[in-house]
């Protein structure tokens, strides 16, 4: 079949008659020519020398074009290809695939041969003949156009096509920048000749080939060949058959008009038109083009895979979680732009420590226990103890944009930086810090306070001055315990599984604010959710100031790996897809405390889950766990934080934006009068717990001896009441009243004036 014999017909049904030929006169071929100059893009200065000579206008266009052509810089770079980055969990297993523009980089040798063939057949034939211009090609389009009264066709060569594409991949996601490497002036043409024509001097005719393939765009978000073949066949480039490649080359002219899912008549018709190329070109034989038009387009089509929301399994928060640990963390470039870029040009593999199997676990046990719809939200983060390994995030609230799903990108498992809110108070899952600041100074965990059941805010010591109370004598001044019957004296076993404030109140005014800050910081809490430093103020230790899951699930890690703490973990490895290492950053342990400190904390929180506020919480296979319950101001937050020896995890339970008192509320279908932390949360954390730890070895954590106090007749009003502590009650966390000396401030909830007394904990109930 010569290459004039026939064009396509519009319709199978029609029968396709020659256009009768068109006398061209010399002055109608140089209208025509003029017409070809805006959309060629050879441009106007080779032209205009040759095809034009005797055009005196045209002359003085290509003197001009001329000396536009030698100021072009001739030192034509092409950018490193933006490709998809792919994220993984600790077993292997596909968390995402996020990308600016899906795309995979792939060698020559992984392109099947007829890809090649078929791209060049059907793009620019004579590829292998001429240099970066074909001149043939430029005689015959002026010929064609001349003839149609149009322009019909034009002469690029895929060489300049292939610039063309680097000025649009340079261009990124910038629209107006888009715009304008398309757009068709002669300026532009001019540009893409003389690059054309440097990177035929320096590179070979199938390395051009093959940046040409890795570049192209053939539609539904697939950039280069293997994108393609993996979006339309499922299958990698290598694999792709005759007419799966004839398809996918005669795409590149217009991936919208050829779509294969939206037209597939046209682009059966367009994969043929490709296959009879490759006849009339000696590439294939007649048998093999018989065979091929004969077969069905044969689509076995993957959807656009793109971003954290496709992420299963509640991963999308940590997923969200690892794109900011790599845009903020300097071991990934010295500036924010830095980061960014290498985040944007992709074409990583990032390893995680993210274990599909615990990941399920607190993701069901959110879900189960509270439900979409309800008014409060819930996150839970697992970490292991010793290394800071990230072992699960999820969070009731699924990760997405869509108002009416309940959808948010909100991540209420980290801090404000890594993608997450401004936090919730803790509560008393704070008090073990205070403990073990206490221990470390020096206090036996036999001390013993008085604790009465409400006191005035104490004058305390601060790291720069003294803490005074503006409103002693008054009740926005004094802090209350949880319950009436909360009457010390107490020591510190006690105290911890009652959650009384009084008692942690006393030990913070004997050892001072700036010993429980600097403790907060050793284990990670450096300050508050929003980026805020801690304020030392009192009610510090009784857990006023908002943190994340993440931030004390790590707090529990160390204590359980005898005070060994690791900053939190997510990456183990990063690879370029060409195999090259990106270095991580580094696992960072301290020993931030005394083991002989830590063991008695364990002690102390393994006596809460014994017979204190978690009494409820043990875990479905009996073995070891210790823990701290938590309730904040006003009931706007609930908390259960605890641990195994080798599994430290971390609840929070309460409405984004601090915004719901738990009192009255129905939450995953149960009715509950008042949530506490052992009520809320605390069976959260039992039914994720007991199902990730199901496959793990039993590893206690080491206790020490602590003696209990002797036994005082209740009825003495200095005693301490008989009975178990009330389970399911935790210390509330209260404000502060007045101003702080040195600058500081109030502990105040959202949305109080700086300042104004917190309301008084002892009226939530």
């Amino acid at each position: 079949m010569s290459r004039k014999s026939r064009i396509p017909a519009p319709d199978p049904g029609d029968t396709w008659v020659p256009r009768p030929r068109r006398r061209v006169t010399p002055l109608a071929l140089v209208g025509h020519t003029v017409k070809f100059l805006g959309c060629s893009v050879l441009g106007g200065v080779l032209l205009a020398g040759i095809v034009l000579p005797g055009a005196g206008a045209i002359g003085l266009g290509a003197k001009s074009g001329a000396e536009s052509f030698e100021s072009i810089p001739d030192d034509f770079k092409a950018p490193p290809l933006t490709q998809a980055t792919q994220i993984f969990d600790a077993k292997g297993g596909l968390i995402a695939k996020v990308y600016e523009r899906d795309r995979t980089v792939i060698p020559a040798e992984q392109m099947s041969p007829l890809m090649r063939q078929a791209q060049v057949d059907i793009e620019d034939a004579r590829f292998y003949e001429h240099g970066a211009v074909d001149l043939k090609g430029i005689l015959r389009a002026i010929t064609k156009n001349a003839e149609s009264g149009a322009t019909v066709q034009g002469a690029s060569t895929l060489t300049q096509q292939y610039v063309k594409n680097v000025n649009v991949e340079k261009a990124g996601d910038d629209p107006v920048a888009v715009a304008e490497a398309q757009r068709k002036t002669m300026g532009r043409k001019i540009q893409e000749l003389k690059y054309a024509i440097k990177l035929e001097e320096d590179l070979s005719k199938d390395q051009i080939l093959t940046n040409y393939l890795n570049i192209t765009f053939y539609g539904h978000q697939a950039y280069g060949i293997q994108a393609a073949a993996q979006r339309y066949f499922s299958k990698d480039a290598k694999d792709l058959s005759l007419p799966e490649a004839a398809m996918l080359a005669g795409l590149v002219q217009n991936p919208s008009q050829y779509d294969p899912k939206l037209h597939p008549v046209a682009a059966q018709k367009r994969r043929d038109t490709v296959i009879d190329k490759m006849v009339e070109n000696k590439h294939i034989t007649a048998e093999q083009a018989r065979e091929a038009k004969a077969a069905p387009l044969g689509l076995k089509y993957k959807d656009p895979q793109n971003g954290c929301i496709t992420a299963k399994a509640g991963m999308g928060f940590f997923c969200d979680y690892v794109r900011h640990v790599v845009k903020q963390d300097p071991v990934f470039g010295k500036s924010a732009a830095d980061r960014k870029k290498l985040w944007d040009q992709g074409g990583l593999n990032i390893y995680t420590t993210m274990d599909p199997e615990k990941q399920a676990a607190a993701q069901k046990a959110v879900s189960d226990l509270v439900f979409v719809t309800d008014p409060v939200s819930a996150a839970m983060t697992m970490v292991e103890p010793g290394s800071g390994d990230i072992l699960a995030m999820a969070q009731t609230r699924p990760y997405g944009l869509a108002k009416e799903k309940n959808e948010t990108v909100v991540n209420y498992n980290v801090d404000a930086a890594m993608g997450g809110g401004v936090g919730f108070q803790p509560g008393s899952n704070f008090k073990p810090i205070v403990a073990a600041a206490a221990l470390e100074a020096g206090l036996p965990p036999t001390q013993s306070y008085s604790a009465p059941n409400r006191m005035d805010w104490p004058t305390t010591s601060t790291c720069n001055g003294t803490w005074k109370n503006l409103n002693k004598g008054k009740k926005t001044g004094s802090v209350p315990n949880e319950s009436a019957s909360e009457v010390g004296p107490y020591e510190l076993k006690e105290a911890m599984a009652r959650s009384v404030n009084t008692y942690f109140v006393q030990m913070e005014q004997e050892i001072g604010l700036c010993a429980v800050k600097q403790m907060a910081n050793k284990l990670g809490v450096t300050g508050k959710a929003n980026g805020d430093q801690l304020e030392e103020v009192p009610a510090l230790g009784l857990g006023t100031q908002e943190v994340s899951p993440l931030t004390m699930a790590n707090v529990y890690a160390t204590f359980a790996a005898r005070g060994k703490h690791c900053a939190p973990v997510a990456l183990t490895r990063i690879a370029t897809v060409d195999g090259k290492n990106v270095p991580v950053p580094p696992v960072t342990c301290d020993q931030v405390m005394s083991e002989s400190t830590a063991d008695v904390v364990n002690t102390v929180l393994l006596g809460v889950t014994e017979k204190g506020t978690g009494k409820d919480l043990g875990l479905d296979d009996g073995r070891q766990i210790a823990g701290k319950t938590g309730t904040a101001d006003e009931k706007k937050a609930a908390w259960f934080s605890g641990y195994t020896g080798n599994l430290a995890g971390s609840v929070w339970l309460g409405a984004p934006g601090d915004k719901v008192p738990m009192r009255n509320i129905r939450i995953g279908g149960h009715y509950q009068e008042e949530v506490f932390g052992a009520t809320g949360p605390g069976p959260i954390w039992r039914q994720a717990m007991s199902d990730a730890v199901r496959s793990m070895p039993e590893d206690e954590f080491r206790t020490v001896y602590i003696p209990d106090p002797p036994k005082r007749d209740p009825a003495n009003p200095s005693g301490s009441p008989s009975g178990s502590p009330s389970g399911g009650q935790s210390g509330s966390a209260p404000g502060t009243g007045g101003p702080q000396p040195g600058g500081g401030g109030t502990t105040r909830g959202p949305g109080r004036p700086h300042g104004t007394p917190a309301p008084d904990p002892s009226e939530d109930g």
